[in-house]
């Protein structure tokens, strides 16, 4: 008998409002992430002794069915983030099998993963923040040591699937590794490619130095 899919985490973070979509939602994090950005935000989910808890999905749905009455009550949810949640899709999808089919599922992503991890989850996502950084390859690279030719396959899949209206783009604005007319292109790009939604924002060192700091 093949043993339940499990999942490191690094944070559960309850009764968050108006930050990680619709209602009253609960930030699932987890700890693991394909990309080594220069300005991390959450470093813990690279670091060996970074793990919170393991669980596998019925464990996790224990820990957040407290809420069931808030995330009824404002139309909220589960907001997966991380770290990289789609490294952990089977456990998503093992989730979305137990949890109550009225929450609403979100989910934080640098979609930098296999398709197949995309393809898995995707008709259980209510909203999806796609982090692109940048899509111009060079900048993309310097800044988080990867390639981005699988974030642009996946946002292609998402577009040509039907799944474009459920995507926000954060575009951020990155001193020392990006222009505004760099997400200027970035962005003609997804609206040619039929994305809509974008959340623009500026990178702050002071902020992201002593957030660190604070982990």
């Amino acid at each position: 008998m093949q043993s339940e899919v499990t999942a490191p985490l690094i944070a559960i973070n309850r009764h968050r409002l108006t930050t990680d979509g619709e209602g009253i939602t609960t930030l699932v994090a987890f700890h693991g992430c394909s990309l080594r950005c220069k300005y991390c935000l959450n470093p813990q989910c690279l670091q060996s002794d970074g793990v919170w808890q393991v669980l596998t999905p019925g464990e996790l749905y224990a820990e957040v069915e407290i809420d069931d009455l808030y995330f009824m009550a404002t139309g909220g949810g589960i907001c997966f983030g991380g770290g990289e949640p789609l490294l952990q899709s089977s456990f998503i999808k093992a989730f979305a099998d137990i949890m109550n089919p009225a929450w609403k599922l979100t989910i934080e992503t640098a979609l930098n993963v296999p398709l197949k991890d995309v393809e898995r989850v995707a008709p259980l996502i209510h909203t999806w923040y796609v982090d692109v950084k940048d899509l111009n390859s060079d900048i993309y690279k310097a800044y988080t040591g990867k390639e981005n030719a699988s974030v642009i396959r996946n946002l292609t899949w998402l577009a040509e699937n039907g799944y474009a209206d459920k995507v926000i783009v954060r575009l951020p604005l990155i001193p020392e590794y990006n222009a505004d007319s760099h997400r200027q292109v970035s962005e003609q790009t997804l609206k040619n490619m039929g994305f809509h939604h974008f959340d623009h924002f500026t990178y702050t060192l002071a902020h992201l130095t002593s957030d660190i700091k604070q982990l």
